[in-house]
């Protein structure tokens, strides 16, 4: 993944681990362990089948472990393409922009998940309630933020690797 096509050859696998970790780690794990477990201000299927019974807890409990689950594959790919890019000499390792990527896999994984699950498909809110639609809001300002500091410290990396290479 390179969002500038003068990327250099040598930095894309690196951008490609940050991603995936920032999207799985920062994104995914964040959200379901600290959303979901930590506060318990929703789980997976909060809207769709509310937990008021011991049966609908159960659901919610096995789709937020499956949604945990899918965060931890793609985490791992994340940590084996980073792995794969340690032994190859010709990758310049720059803070800023693996930095960046992480940012913009948490912040694209933010915006993405906000508009599908919260506003299109309505399956959970951030925190339901009264204010539901401000939390969304803050949610997806939040993964905006993120993309966009993602995207200029990336951008300054690459800049720097530019110069390195």
């Amino acid at each position: 993944m390179t969002l500038n096509p003068e990327t250099p050859q040598r930095s894309k696998l690196l951008i490609a681990a940050g991603f995936l970790i920032g999207a799985g780690m920062l994104g995914g794990f964040v959200d379901g362990i600290f959303l979901h477990q930590i506060l318990q201000w929703h789980h997976m299927i909060t809207n769709v089948q509310p937990a008021t019974n011991l049966s609908s807890l159960e659901r919610n409990t096995l789709d937020d472990g499956l949604f945990n689950l899918g965060s931890w594959i793609v985490t791992l790919t994340g940590i084996a393409l980073l792995w794969r890019a340690g032994g190859r000499s010709h990758v310049i390792w720059s803070s800023k922009v693996f930095g960046g990527s992480l940012l913009l896999g948490a912040g694209l994984f933010d915006l993405v998940e906000g508009l599908i699950n919260h506003q299109i498909l309505g399956i959970h809110h951030v925190k339901p309630g009264i204010n539901q639609l401000a939390w969304d809001l803050g949610f997806l300002g939040f993964g905006i933020t993120l993309i966009a500091v993602g995207l200029i410290m990336l951008r300054l990396g690459e800049k720097e690797s530019a110069i390195k290479g």
